[in-house]
């Protein structure tokens, strides 16, 4: 379990298919992984993977066909820089969300611009993970903990502080770029157990959709919510 906090920015030194038939990525990361093990699980861009081998300061990971079909790692080859977060403690403080390091889809930037001092990015989602979008919730972008500001239909924005900004791979997205996306995990138990097929019961609805939220109470009649 991760909290989208990005502890660095690693570069990808090395890539390579192993003797297992598997992806290897081999990163250059600026921090100290003393106490880091093989098996370790990393956040890699949004995405959790196992730690194979260490040198200094360079971590080696694996990386699934899964993960290849379903990320935009397959994208990054040797140069390209990555956000890395370590595996969060229980004693640690949450400051971001519950990321999980699943990722849901692949969304893509629509629109970059500068605000003051601030960055917005419009970006565009799957309808898998536009679902699960609402409006000052939080959303996972290349692993970095998010809150959405606007949202309308499958496009979303965020705005990011010059802070963020400095210590994410953010900084260098444009319109166009391909991003990692992860929604809450929060709503997508709530959307399992609300339609859960049980016993005696009939058939239950395949989605959530505007008139069940309005039915029970979650928006108003002009779709606002409560």
């Amino acid at each position: 379990m991760f909290t989208g906090l990005v502890e660095c920015i690693a570069e990808i030194n090395g890539a390579r298919r192993n003797t297992r038939g598997l992806l290897e990525l081999s990163l250059a990361v600026p921090l100290d992984l003393a106490d880091s093990r093989v098996g370790d699980s990393f956040c890699i861009h949004g995405a959790c993977l196992t730690a194979v081998g260490f040198a200094a300061s360079s971590l080696q990971v694996e990386v699934s066909q899964e993960t290849i079909d379903r990320t935009t790692l397959s994208l990054h080859a040797q140069g390209r820089k990555v956000n890395v977060e370590r595996a969060l403690r229980l004693s640690d403080r949450l400051g971001g969300h519950l990321v999980t390091g699943h990722i849901d889809g692949i969304g893509h930037v629509v629109e970059r611009k500068s605000e003051g001092s601030n960055v917005c990015f419009r970006i565009r989602a799957t309808e898998q993970v536009a679902r699960y979008v609402v409006e000052k919730g939080s959303i996972c972008v290349d692993g970095v903990s998010l809150t959405v500001g606007t949202f309308q239909e499958e496009i979303f924005s965020v705005f990011l502080i010059p802070h963020t900004l400095s210590q994410t791979t953010l900084q260098y997205l444009r319109a166009g770029d391909a991003v990692n996306l992860e929604a809450d995990i929060i709503g997508k138990y709530v959307e399992k157990l609300l339609f859960a097929k049980e016993p005696g019961r009939p058939d239950a609805k395949k989605a959530i959709d505007e008139k069940f939220l309005i039915e029970h109470g979650f928006l108003s009649k002009s779709g606002k919510l409560r």
